[in-house]
Formats: C-alpha cells, sequence, structure tokens
C-alpha cells in the first residue's frame, strides 16, 4: 500500500508511503490519499488526523512526473476533482488534521499541508512550489489558499518564483506552527492530537468549520454565521456537562462519537 492508514482510538495516522520517489504520488497513491481522507471524514469514532510521509527525506514531493510526463505529453492530463481532493482540495472535513513534516514539502505536498490546521516539521524540512519551473500550474488550491494565511508579498514570493525556504523561514512567515528535532516529530504531532481529543468534539468541529466559512465572507456576514455555530454548540449536551465538570473540579465527559456533518 502506498498510502497507510493505522487508526489508534480517537487518532487517524496517515503515512504516504514511497520513499523510495521522495514520497511523490501517482495515480494509485492519488486515489488512495483521496479515499483516505473520506474514510477519516466519516468514521464517528475517529476525531483527529496526523499525516506524514515515510523515510526521512520527505514529507512529499508532489505528483509523480514520471508517470504523468506522458499524459502531459499527450495533452490527457485532466485537473480531476478526484484527484485534487488528495491535496485536501474541494473535500470539506471539519475534523483537525496535524501535519507532521518529515523533510521535503513541495508542489503537491506544499499544497495539501495548506488543507491542515496545524504543522509542526523538523529542521531539515524544506517548502516550495516549483509547477512554474517546469510550465505547470500549482492547481491544488495555492494560488487561493497561501495568499489568505501567509502575507501576501510572502505568498507571491513563493508562487512565483518556484523556490524553496527552510523550515526555520516558514515558521517565521507563520507557514508551519514550530520546528523540532527528527526524533520528536510524531510524540508532538501526537501530544497535539490527544490535547483536542481532550476537548469537546462537537465544539472543536463547529470551531473549524466557523473559522473555514467565515474566512472569505463580509465580516458583518461572518459574525452572523458565527452566531449560529455558537448557538448550535450551546445547544449540545457537551455544553452542559463541561461547565458542570469545571464545578466539580473533575475532567468532562463529553459525548462520543463527535461527528456533526462534513
Amino acid at each position: 500500500m502506498s498510502i497507510d492508514f493505522e487508526k489508534r482510538g480517537p487518532i487517524g495516522y496517515i503515512t504516504i508511503n514511497r520513499p523510495e520517489v521522495r514520497n511523490c504520488l501517482n495515480d494509485d497513491a492519488l486515489e488512495g490519499l483521496a479515499s483516505v481522507w473520506a474514510e477519516f471524514r466519516d468514521d464517528d469514532a475517529l476525531l483527529v488526523a496526523v499525516i506524514t510521509g515515510a523515510g526521512d527525506q520527505a514529507f512529499c514531493t508532489g505528483a509523480d512526473l514520471k508517470e504523468l510526463i506522458p499524459q502531459i505529453a499527450q495533452g490527457e492530463l485532466a485537473i480531476n476533482p478526484r484527484r485534487l481532493q488528495a491535496f485536501l482540495k474541494g473535500i470539506p472535513i471539519y475534523k483537525p488534521i496535524i501535519a507532521a513534516i518529515n523533510g521535503a514539502c513541495l508542489a503537491g505536498g506544499m499544497e495539501m499541508i495548506q488543507g491542515t490546521d496545524i504543522r509542526i516539521a523538523v529542521d531539515e524540512a524544506t517548502f516550495g512550489l516549483p509547477e512554474p519551473r517546469w510550465g505547470l500550474f500549482p492547481a491544488g488550491g495555492s494560488t487561493v489558499r497561501l495568499p489568505r494565511q501567509l502575507p501576501y508579498c510572502r505568498a507571491m514570493e513563493i508562487l512565483l518564483t518556484g523556490g524553496t525556504v527552510t523550515a526555520q523561514e516558514a515558521l517565521q512567515m507563520g507557514l508551519i506552527n514550530r520546528v523540532v528535532a527528527r526524533h520528536d516529530l510524531m510524540h508532538v504531532a501526537t501530544q497535539i492530537a490527544e490535547k483536542i481529543c481532550q476537548n469537546s468534539p462537537h465544539a472543536v468541529q463547529a470551531i473549524k468549520e466557523s473559522a473555514l466559512r467565515c474566512a472569505d465572507i463580509p465580516e458583518g456576514s461572518a459574525y452572523l454565521l458565527e452566531t449560529f455555530y455558537g448557538r448550535e454548540v450551546f445547544s449540545f449536551p457537551d455544553a452542559k456537562e463541561g461547565p458542570q465538570a469545571f464545578l466539580e473540579k473533575r475532567r468532562p465527559r463529553f459525548s462520543i462519537p463527535g461527528t456533526r456533518r462534513s
């Protein structure tokens, strides 16, 4: 299997397992990853996902051009919506996703992490969108998401030059949350996932959905939408259990499974 999916309690661990080709994605891997994202979204028992790459060289270096070049040359490479779901484009998921970036994060790999919520990287990691260097287009969402997630000029430097940035540079510009030693990568990612799992799944998923849906609408409309999600969360039993647990000085017993909708 080129995509491994392991379920450990409420956390789903996804590994792109093609280290011999720097975890680039061929058609089978793209299909497999799209299917795994849908399975994670629809599995009520899973609350958080952690995605990483196999080996110590690359997280993901995008599409497998050796396989796709013949399709490009013959004009047969379509921008397939199903294929793009592998990069978290066009597949709404309101459960938290953590990227544990273990090496080069380029092209489609860079596009994929823009669809994640928390990003941890090793110091050796590099980031970039080399598509324009080869006459290609970053169609996995980067021209939309990157200028919204970074200052415009930093995003455009990455998009237009096709160059790479180091993990420390990515941290400085706000592309990633933190840089850790390689041996700490999965431990830190798991710690964050476990911390999220202690919270109300209803509240967590509503917060993520509100943040995503309110990002590109006028402020007044965004406040109205935020109020809608807030009222929805307050209507769940978790909103009674949490304050009661606080008063009783105990850990809340939130309802499981926690999937609201997708």
